[in-house]
């Protein structure tokens, strides 16, 4: 008699398939139309995100409200999103010509409309890696809110808790208060979210802003007050997806643009035919690491190392940075301000324009070239690949059909990593695609000896791309760590470069198979560590000297 075998699955196959099933739920809610995120058809996302406990989102499974994840998800949503009962997601349909204000998040670079009271429309430009992170987020906040109401409310929603009552009390009639009464509604608070007053009063102080010190207060009242209408009411919140995004995403409507953009200016200013070096990083190490010591001589002559560069990151430095802009556009550095949509910046920096006997870099690997560096800011997740992609192909204009001389391309990016810490370093020797066996080895231009010596650690090895950063948990992250996958960290956006460099260079003929490439991340968390991942804050400071070797060492490979 042959027995059923009892196969037990690891919690890293757990939280795979988690994964899995909600990104099929997200792509099957958004062909639908509309969901309701806390009814039947957001029940499979609920329930993998439960699953799945991403570290992101600490005690989301627990009682208790997690409030570092709480301020994560908060500052990437739009201002006043846990008010509206309806939340629209569109395409880029023309509010920008309205009398609507948009509304930007602190940590993402995405337009949000706050239509009326109940209503706020996002803007999704950058495909669908942008989809997956805002409703990851927003079932992450409604399931928060619903634990708010589980806690306030009493008989069936016939009464609730006085702790309750005092908090709608301030919130809707905008009392004034003292700092005795604020210290009394912290107390209140700690008993609605199962949190002590420590860590109530430490999260009202982060909250807190000029205009609004109560801001913390608010927010909870409105998440809470919504889940109590959903419960009670049935006035259920609602996601919509507009007919015209459905339409557009994954057409590379606002990648063509951008890429159009980018090679009409290289052609204005007959750069278009010039040997060209791409990178894409942040919008400041580039012109910096150029510019800054011909434009600020007396800052250059009594700093060290990369104290110059620490000086222009300080906040206080406006006027230092406006100075090195304004040098950097006399010699040679064009700045293209995005009107794409796509929400990605550009410099194009003319070699031959920059003054060398002031600059740090001299012409040795490109002393015959007359290159031009093209500076693209950071793309989100699945949008590399359409930008990328895009700027690779050639350009036709004036019934002539140009090829780019690309004779680099060049990656550095922010990370988590799986062993080391903040501010150490990540050399890539492939990319994999998370939840596939996708992979892309290639040569690495960097070495991770090349980034020694600058008091940072640095590792190499392979590079998981994954579909959200906010859904990695510890489990999953530690199994490729330690399997023969030997990963070291993570990101969203390595492998989708890789694969539009790779269809470029080596099917399709738009650039040279010879192009050069170089990836290099520094590490904005260790999700493996408690305390140490990306709702634990930023890098601040500590990012400067990752940041400035890695810039160093790809423009000494270009000069």
């Amino acid at each position: 008699m042959l027995h059923t075998k009892n196969i037990d699955r690891t919690r890293a196959q757990e939280s795979t398939n988690a994964i899995e099933k909600l990104y099929i739920s997200m792509r099957h809610l958004f062909s639908r139309g509309f969901y309701k995120p806390m009814g039947v058809s957001g029940e499979t996302l609920r329930k993998s995100l439960l699953l799945l406990r991403p570290e992101i989102y600490g005690s989301i499974a627990e009682e208790k409200i997690e409030l570092d994840g709480l301020v994560y998800v908060i500052e990437r949503l739009p201002e006043g999103i846990e008010q509206c009962q309806f939340i629209n997601l569109t395409a880029d349909e023309g509010y920008k010509n309205s009398h609507f204000e948009p509304i930007i998040p602190p940590k993402r670079r995405r337009n949000c409309y706050r239509i009326d009271k109940d209503q706020m429309n996002i803007e999704i430009t950058r495909g669908r890696s942008e989809i997956y992170d805002i409703l990851t987020h927003l079932t992450f906040l409604f399931i928060e809110s619903h634990k708010i109401q589980e806690r306030v409310s009493l008989n069936e929603g016939e009464s609730f808790i006085r702790e309750w009552l005092h908090l709608e009390d301030i919130v809707l009639h905008q009392k004034k208060i003292n700092d005795k009464e604020r210290e009394v509604l912290i107390v209140h608070l700690g008993n609605i979210l199962g949190r002590t007053f420590d860590e109530v009063s430490h999260i009202y102080k982060v909250f807190a802003t000029e205009e609004n010190p109560h801001k913390f207060f608010d927010l909870i009242y409105w998440l809470g007050k919504l889940a109590i209408k959903e419960v009670y009411t049935n006035e259920k919140r609602t996601v919509t997806f507009s007919s015209l995004l459905i339409e557009e995403i994954g057409h590379h409507i606002y990648g063509e643009i951008w890429a159009n953009d980018i090679k009409h200016i290289l052609k204005e200013y007959n750069l278009l035919k010039r040997p060209i070096h791409i990178i894409s990083a942040n919008m400041h190490s580039v012109l910096n690491s150029i510019y800054a010591k011909g434009a600020l001589p007396e800052e250059a002559e009594n700093s060290k190392g990369f104290e110059l560069y620490r000086l222009l990151s300080n906040v206080n430095s406006k006027d230092l940075q406006k100075k090195v802009k304004d040098y950097a556009s006399e010699n040679g550095l064009i700045y293209v301000k995005d009107t794409s949509g796509t929400n990605i910046n550009v410099q194009i920096i003319d070699t031959d324009k920059i003054n060398y006997d002031v600059s740090p870099f001299q012409k040795v690997n490109s002393i015959k070239e007359n290159a031009v560096i093209i500076v693209m800011d950071y793309a989100f997740g699945e949008q590399a690949f359409e930008t990328m992609d895009e700027l690779l192909k050639p350009y036709e204009a004036d019934n002539e059909k140009v090829h780019l001389d690309v004779k680099s391309v060049s990656i550095m990016g922010k990370a988590g990593i799986l062993e080391g810490g903040k501010g150490d370093i990540m050399i890539p020797t492939a990319h994999i695609f998370e939840g596939t066996a996708d992979n892309y080895p290639f040569k690495n231009e960097l070495k991770k000896e090349d980034l020694e010596g600058f008091g940072v650690r640095s590792f190499d090895g392979s590079m998981i791309s994954v579909l959200g950063t906010s859904l990695q948990n510890k489990d999953l992250l530690k199994f490729f760590h330690d399997s023969t996958w030997n990963v070291i960290g993570l990101e969203m956006e390595g492998a989708h470069y890789q694969k539009a460099i790779q269809s470029a260079s080596k099917i399709r003929g738009n650039i040279s198979e010879d192009v050069k490439v170089r990836y290099a991340y520094y590490a904005s968390d260790n999700p493996l560590e408690t305390g140490a991942t990306l709702a634990s804050g930023g890098l601040g400071m500590t990012g400067v000297t990752p940041t400035y070797a890695i810039t160093q060492k790809i423009l000494e490979q270009i000069f």
